[in-house]
């Protein structure tokens, strides 16, 4: 399969996507959705093996003629500063016309684990800076904004409170977001609360916070059905 650059497409209706050509579609985050992907060109791998892997799989199947793009460069364990930092090599250059994000359980680990430089007051403010950014920078760019989440598992459920607490206080702030700078929003905490009527926690995510291969499916489903929404040539 051959490597094609991402092209700048002309600029389109931000509340009106209807159909587009060799449309880039750039997935960011941290180990979630790494899902252990190659450094390289190897195009076994380069996707990762998590949920972003699913959602381009599917649409590049359903829409062969369409000439789509999928860029995946989460990086396990990043947390919103560690985005910041590379964003202008790894989003703003990619000029993605879709930008997925999903990132918070590390920041919430990293408070949890005594620092308190990682609090939701310092995840608002970073956030809404590297949304401000992209919008500075790619005002046509669709983002979603995926919401981050837990289940009560290993050593999540031990302090089973104290996670729920704090990663709501984040959840509040990336919905917030998601309507002050018009993106796409993905309830996934919600989806596998719902999941785990049908399956344990553990059936759904392992340890808590990586998803389980049927967490990752339900993610993809769940995301393909949100942004097929504003994106009808998904559909």
């Amino acid at each position: 399969m051959a490597i094609v650059a991402p092209r700048l497409l002309n600029a389109m209706a931000m509340n009106d996507i209807q159909t587009e050509d060799h449309y880039t579609f750039l997935f960011q985050g941290d180990s979630i959705t790494d899902g252990n992907r190659s450094r390289n060109h190897d195009w076994n791998h380069v996707m990762g093996h998590g949920f972003a892997y699913l959602i381009a799989s599917r649409l590049w199947y359903d829409f062969p003629k369409k000439g789509f793009h999928f860029f995946n460069r989460g990086i396990s364990g990043n947390k919103v500063a560690d985005l910041a930092a590379r964003w202008q090599t790894d989003t703003i250059d990619i000029r993605p016309d879709l930008l997925s994000i999903l990132v918070g359980i590390n920041d919430v680990d990293a408070f949890m684990g005594g620092d308190k430089n990682f609090t939701a007051e310092k995840f608002a403010e970073e956030y809404r800076q590297l949304l401000q950014q992209t919008k500075q920078q790619l005002p046509n760019t669709q983002l979603v904004i995926c919401e981050p989440f837990i289940l009560p598992v290993g050593r999540i459920k031990e302090r089973w409170e104290e996670y729920e607490n704090e990663m709501a206080k984040r959840q509040k702030i990336v919905k917030q977001l998601s309507i002050e700078f018009n993106a796409i929003f993905i309830e996934f905490q919600n989806t596998f609360n719902k999941a785990i009527a049908k399956a344990p926690a553990d059936y759904w995510i392992w340890d808590g916070i990586h998803p389980m291969p049927a967490g990752h499916e339900l993610m993809a489903r769940e995301w393909i059905q949100q942004v097929s929404k504003k994106l009808s040539f998904i559909k």
